[in-house]
C-alpha cells in the first residue's frame, strides 16, 4: 500500500478516533470499558494544555487506523520517552504495511523530540501483535508487571 499517509489528528477527527478506539476495544473483548465520547476526546486531546497526541493513518484519503501517544519520563536516562497508548489498523488493512508505517512515524517523532525510549504495552494473548512488534525489533519487557488504580479503587485510595 504505497498510498498510505499519516497526519496529525485535528479536532474534527474525534468521530474517527472514537470509531477506531471502539473497534480496538471490540478486538480486545472490552467494548463495555469504552467511556470515551467525541466530546471527551475533544476535551482531552485538543485543548491547549493537553499532553496527548493523535495520528490518523489513511489509505487513498480513507482513514484506516490511528495512533494515540504521549510523553513520559525516564529518571535513569534523564530523558523523555514516547509512550504509545493505542495503535490500531482496521482488520481489512492489516498486513499491508500500515501498522509498520505508523510505528516508523512514531519512532521518528521520538527521535525528533530527543526521546530515549519508545514504549507501549500489548495484551499477553495478542500473539499477532506481539509477533509483529518483535519482527520490527521491539523487545518485550517481561520483567515488569503493570499496576493500575482506577474507578472506585482510585477514589477510595486517594481518600
Amino acid at each position: 500500500m504505497s498510498n498510505i499517509t499519516i497526519r496529525p489528528a485535528v479536532i474534527n477527527d474525534c468521530k474517527t478516533l472514537l470509531h477506531f478506539i471502539t473497534e480496538l476495544a471490540i478486538y480486545e473483548n472490552a467494548e463495555h470499558e469504552v467511556l470515551a465520547t467525541e466530546k471527551s476526546l475533544k476535551e482531552s486531546i485538543f485543548t491547549d494544555n493537553s499532553h496527548v497526541h493523535a495520528l490518523i493513518c489513511e489509505h487513498q484519503g480513507e482513514a484506516i487506523g490511528i495512533a494515540i501517544y504521549f510523553y513520559n519520563y525516564s529518571t535513569w536516562l534523564a530523558q523523555s520517552g514516547l509512550y504509545l497508548e493505542d495503535l490500531y489498523v482496521s482488520q481489512k488493512f492489516r498486513g499491508q504495511g500500515a501498522g509498520k508505517k505508523l510505528l516508523q512515524h512514531l519512532a521518528n517523532i521520538a527521535l525528533d523530540n530527543h526521546c530515549g525510549r519508545f514504549e507501549w504495552s500489548c495484551l499477553d494473548w495478542n500473539k499477532p501483535s506481539r509477533d509483529f512488534y518483535e519482527a520490527v525489533g521491539a523487545v518485550a519487557q517481561s520483567e515488569w508487571v503493570g499496576y493500575r488504580l482506577s474507578g472506585k479503587a482510585l477514589s477510595d485510595f486517594a481518600k
